[in-house]
């Protein structure tokens, strides 16, 4: 009896220094990359002018796209998040990585068990038979001696947490693809209208060149050549229809429907720019889901250093059952038939020709190109957004310009329209005056179309409101 309760003290005791010594872990110490934070700048480059919209927290305020000002808008994106397959399967891969974090955080902890079991057993020879019952409680544990356990813990709570940035990164890209689509949609609808309009113009002049013809002072070219016209607007009329139901069905696929169960009625286009604000670069590190991805994959990718290295050392198990057996139900549980263990198992690897320490260099190796990835994602951020900039700054000038050529053309149009009435000029001046009018019009709408897709690119390129702080 004193021998037992000697090795029962033993295995207490190498339990309780194996649940002390569970601090050394093995495994580096995580620091962000701070390579990639020397490469922020002060300021953007294109942001030379760029006045600060007020208040500057806009996109932190709410759904990013009512900046737009569009009640249907504004319905559309907001179904995004239930109904996009994208952001579901997404959502499905953070709910999964968030399963793994419970699923190694029980590695933690010790595993316990129930077993009965009842047999009866005889031989032909004999002529007896035997019973035999037996029930346990059994338990097991690994001590986290080494941090292996915690570091794996570790790894997968920072991979869930690049699964949320990846989900905020998917919701984000839906959304603005979802706006893109929307204005693309609403140009189509004013490009309509101009070739309704502009149709209704060549059929005037038509039947002014057809009216002249049949008096004997137009040659057939005009009629010819006035034909053509409309002809050639009808179809690129067309073309604006096909655009337009393109548009509606790419619409349809973000929000999770057919094409044939979805619509879009014709409604004004709020040609309306947003001010965005930018903040410092600074910010990009914290406001960017996939900057943030990137960073959790690098911290997941050191954490299977110290996984790695852990296998250097020896594991440890501890075990402990207690229950009872009898030859009968009824004794089952009577004291004189407890059974009870203790144990502790050890295992090292002695010779691996290499192995762990090729694993361990693996491991490293996967750390550099994630940090490299890390950065590359935090240049590409800063390219993105100098890009939008320069952008919007071009096209605010050019739309202006346009809308000087759009005018200038009109007029010019009308007044060869006038002076082809009145026997001035020949019907080639009409022509070229229609078709610069047109040419202008359609190129007014494409600047405004364009401002607006660079806003949704550069609201993307700043996050969308996101922050990374919100990250679990």
């Amino acid at each position: 009896m004193k021998r037992s309760m000697n090795l029962r003290y033993n295995v207490f005791a190498l339990a309780a220094i194996a649940a002390l010594s569970a601090g050394c872990a093995v495994g580096p110490k995580y620091e962000v990359p701070t390579s990639a934070a020397n490469t922020v700048p002060a300021t953007f480059k294109e942001q030379q002018g760029w006045t600060q919209a007020a208040p500057a927290d806009a996109l932190e305020r709410g759904p990013w796209w009512t900046l737009f000002g569009d009640p249907v808008l504004d319905e559309l994106a907001a179904s995004i998040e239930v109904n996009n397959q994208n952001v579901a399967l997404a959502a499905a891969q953070y709910a999964q990585a968030r399963a793994v974090v419970a699923e190694q955080r029980a590695s933690l902890f010790p595993t316990v068990s129930l077993d009965g079991s009842g047999t009866r057993s005889g031989g032909r020879g004999t002529g007896q038979t035997a019973n035999n019952y037996r029930v346990d409680i059994g338990g097991s544990w690994e001590p986290d001696i080494w941090g292996r356990l915690r570091a794996g813990v570790t790894g997968a709570q920072a991979s869930a947490q690049a699964s949320a940035a990846e989900l905020a990164s998917a919701r984000l890209s839906a959304q603005g693809e979802l706006v893109a689509n929307y204005i693309g949609l609403r140009q189509a609808d004013v490009e309509k209208q101009i070739y309704d309009t502009t149709t209704e113009g060549y059929e005037r002049v038509l039947q002014i060149t057809q009216n002249r013809f049949d008096a004997g002072v137009t040659a057939r070219s005009d009629l010819l050549q006035a034909q053509t016209q409309l002809a050639s607007a009808r179809a690129d009329q067309l073309t604006a229809i096909r655009q337009r139901a393109v548009y509606e069905h790419a619409i349809a696929v973000l929000l999770g429907k057919a094409p044939s169960e979805f619509s879009l009625a014709p409604a004004p286009w709020t040609v309306t720019v947003p001010e965005v604000p930018l903040g410092v670069p600074s910010t990009l590190l914290q406001r960017r889901p996939d900057i943030a991805a990137a960073e959790r994959r690098v911290a997941v990718a050191n954490e299977n250093i110290g996984i790695a290295r852990a296998a250097y050392f020896p594991s440890l198990n501890l075990s402990a059952s207690y229950g009872y057996g009898s030859s009968s139900v009824g004794g089952l549980f009577n004291a004189s038939n407890n059974l009870w263990s203790l144990g502790l198992s050890a295992a090292q690897t002695l010779f691996d020709a290499g192995a762990i320490a090729a694993r361990v260099e693996q491991t490293k190796a996967a750390r550099d190109a994630t940090i490299a990835q890390y950065r590359q994602t935090v240049l590409n951020a800063f390219a993105d957004v100098e890009d939008q900039l320069a952008a919007t700054r071009a096209l605010a000038a050019q739309q202006e310009l346009r809308r000087q050529a759009s005018e200038a053309a009109d007029q010019v149009e009308q007044q060869m329209i006038n002076r082809y009435r009145a026997g001035q000029v020949n019907y080639t001046e009409v022509v070229n005056a229609q078709v610069t009018a047109l040419s202008a019009r359609r190129a007014l709408i494409q600047v405004q179309a364009d401002r607006q897709t660079t806003a949704v690119a550069l609201i993307q390129s700043l996050g969308g409101g996101w922050s990374a702080g919100g990250l679990q």
